[in-house]
């Protein structure tokens, strides 16, 4: 028995991986609605979930309560800013990939300015960040030439192979990139290393400010990429196309195992998380839940698995931050 709680202890991802077992097979008994081609569905969802909610744990392990809330605005810029440059052609790929990276890069890197130098909370300078980029949505949305779709993204976002979504293939690269980047990369350690105390990171000879400022810049990079692609998915863009992934990339990230608190985060349990949380909304759907129901049950949700974070963190014994077990990669 104690080797299964250290087991649980050490891989948190768990958690997530049973409740979406358990949440399955209750939905395929309860209903004659859900089955393997359903899945799919569900797959595809939570994958567009999971780009976003990665970009949001690289945040957040960086410690001190960062957490990004611009990534809403990001992409829906970008889904705006896809539908200018790219113009239902493969060509306009060309412009517009870069555009999107370019908004990322400058987003993420206006977010850390205002974190490390100017030294306001991350929740506060990010929502700021949001605000500033919802005034330039609007100036997009009477900009847009119309709704066509680059055919390449349209089957990136719809295509499937196997009866898998090419986009779940996408998201699952990305998961192991990120999961690799953790544990196996010097990156990854001092990434752990800043969340967990940065005044001994400091000493140890990491730039922390550098590790915190590329979080910022990730989570914009990633969150630019999931708006071109889910513009094209849905045909287009409209003002509140990324609000939904504000709250659930944070549910994601901290169901999936990621402490809220920094210093240790998974890949697999965000991806897993991804899943159950668009497993959750489906259940409401059937059950008739109107929008705001929904978003209450999961915030519920969000503090109650909070709540059971921070007591285990105020319970936890401290030990030697030098012990290579404790680091957040292995987690990943």
């Amino acid at each position: 028995m104690a080797g299964l709680f250290e087991f649980t202890r050490r891989n948190r991802w768990v958690w997530a991986a049973f409740a979406v077992v358990l949440l399955w097979l209750i939905l395929s008994f309860a209903t004659s609605r859900f089955s393997l081609s359903s899945l799919s569905g569900i797959l595809l969802s939570a994958s567009f979930l999971s780009l976003v909610a990665l970009g949001q744990m690289f945040v957040v392990v960086t410690g001190r309560g960062n957490i990004d809330l611009s990534i809403a605005s990001v992409i829906t810029l970008n889904a705006y800013l896809a539908l200018i440059t790219v113009g239902g052609t493969d060509a306009g790929l060309l412009l517009g990939l870069p555009a999107a990276a370019g908004v990322g890069l400058l987003v993420g890197a206006f977010n850390a300015l205002l974190v490390i130098a100017v030294r306001i909370p991350a929740i506060i300078a990010t929502l700021a960040t949001g605000y500033v980029l919802a005034t330039a949505t609007l100036a997009a949305n009477r900009a847009i030439p119309g709704f066509a779709v680059s055919p390449t993204l349209k089957w990136l976002t719809a295509a499937r192979l196997g009866g898998l979504p090419v986009m779940t293939l996408l998201a699952l690269g990305a998961v192991a990139i990120a999961a690799y980047v953790l544990r196996f990369t010097v990156y990854g350690r001092k990434l752990s290393a800043v969340g967990q105390n940065r005044a001994a990171a400091a000493l140890a000879g990491i730039a922390n400010d550098r590790i915190v400022a590329s979080a910022f810049i990730l989570s914009s990079l990633l969150a630019s990429i999931t708006g071109v692609l889910l513009g094209a998915y849905t045909g287009g863009a409209f003002l509140e196309l990324g609000q939904p992934y504000l709250l659930q990339s944070v549910a994601a990230v901290v169901l999936g195992g990621t402490l809220i608190f920094g210093g240790a985060a998974t890949a697999v349990g965000t991806f897993l998380a991804s899943i159950l949380l668009i497993l959750i909304v489906t259940t409401m759907q059937i059950l008739g839940l109107p929008p705001g129901a929904q978003d209450m049950v999961q915030g519920v949700v969000v503090i109650l698995v909070l709540a059971l974070a921070g007591r285990e963190q105020l319970t936890r014994p401290r030990r030697p931050a030098a012990d290579p077990s404790e680091t957040g990669a292995s987690a990943a």
